[in-house]
């Protein structure tokens, strides 16, 4: 029996998990439909979810208002078989979990840290949100394959 019952985990960190990884955590979870268990938190959380990313997933019909900011310590004793970092700064200060089989490190521009009127950082919130959809499409399309491939 194995250590760890639950499917595995692929965890999407970043540093605050208020943007990138919130995102990338629902658009990976509706690209797989469930084949796989996507969770998301950060090496400095920031205790909220910024309501510009909120919106943003909105707009093409995700609702993320009910997430929440993690740590990554929440995930430490679970079964982590992907880590998949978003920003240096957390694939710079990421464990390695028991178990954990793959690593990826696909950096994207912080729309937090977007300035001018309301309308210009959601166009950078926006350009993100895309970005993180084509790279975690393609990701979970491979996954899904690999699993099919598997199962023969």
């Amino acid at each position: 029996m194995s250590q760890f019952p639950d499917p595995p985990i692929v965890l999407i960190l970043c540093t605050g998990n208020s943007c990138r990884s919130q995102m990338a955590e629902a658009l990976l979870q509706k690209a797989t439909g469930g084949v796989l268990r996507i969770e998301s938190a950060g090496s400095k959380p920031s205790g909220y979810v910024h309501p510009l990313a909120i919106k943003a997933m909105a707009e093409i019909d995700i609702d993320i208002s009910r997430h929440r900011s993690k740590n990554l310590d929440e995930f430490l004793d679970q079964n982590v078989e992907t880590v998949i970092t978003v920003c240096g700064n957390a694939d710079d200060a990421c464990p390695t979990f028991p178990g954990q089989a793959r690593r990826y490190c696909w950096t994207f521009d912080d729309p937090a840290d977007a300035e001018g009127s309301e309308e210009e950082q959601m166009a950078f919130f926006v350009r993100v949100r895309d970005e993180i959809n084509r790279i975690f499409t393609a990701y979970a399309m491979g996954r899904i394959d690999e699993k099919a491939l598997s199962q023969r």
